[in-house]
């Protein structure tokens, strides 16, 4: 399945399997060209396995490894930010809604208005303290995130805007703030931001 996240529930996976060689001329091999041609496809043998992307190539390993404590903090969210959207770009409508196996509802464009959601309601919500109300979800529609990742090209330009909408907040407030600064979870539980930062990676 190309470009689906591997280990989901536990953070953005930074690399996937990918199969030895997929049929000439089908879906999967399709997909495979175009992230080559974007993002230079490893096809010589690993360590472990074939990668996605060339080290070389690959922009989450140009951030600081000696930073300080908020240094270290923003780049490892960096990276897994950066993981979802090279998963995710490239891809038309219908590979981005297709979901991975039914009855699941996940999908890549699922996935990344679920992020959108996920951005909103820590930083603007339960931090900054403003009234946003959710962009996909609500008490009629729990799981509209990924309900409504429908094949549709305008679905797919508002998830994208949506998604660089909220993470540019985040950004922001982040820089603004000191990771000491106390904010709620869900629960109404305090919760500094600096352990915000390790939850929401």
């Amino acid at each position: 399945m190309i470009g689906l996240p591997s280990g989901v529930g536990s953070g953005l996976g930074m690399w996937f399997r990918l199969p030895a060689r997929p049929a000439c001329g089908s879906a999967q091999s399709i997909a495979l060209a175009r992230v080559a041609r974007k993002h230079g496809v490893v096809t010589k043998p690993q360590h472990r396995a074939d990668v996605f992307i060339d080290p070389d190539l690959d922009p989450r390993g140009v951030g600081t490894s000696l930073g300080d404590e908020r240094a270290t903090l923003v780049e490892f969210l960096r990276c897994q930010r950066l993981t979802l959207q090279l998963k995710c770009e490239g891809l038309d409508a219908d590979r981005l809604a297709r979901r991975t196996v039914e009855p699941s509802t996940m999908s890549l464009l699922g996935l990344l208005r679920h992020m959108a959601e996920v951005e909103r309601g820590w930083f603007r919500r339960r931090f900054a303290g403003q009234d946003a109300p959710g962009r996909y979800q609500s008490d009629a529609e729990p799981d509209g995130d990924f309900d409504g990742a429908v094949a549709d090209p305008v679905v797919v330009e508002q998830a994208w805007a949506a998604w660089r909408e909220e993470i540019a907040f985040a950004e922001q407030f982040v820089r603004d703030t000191d990771l000491g600064f106390v904010g709620h979870d869900w629960a109404w539980n305090p919760i500094s931001l600096r352990e915000l930062l390790e939850r929401v990676c």
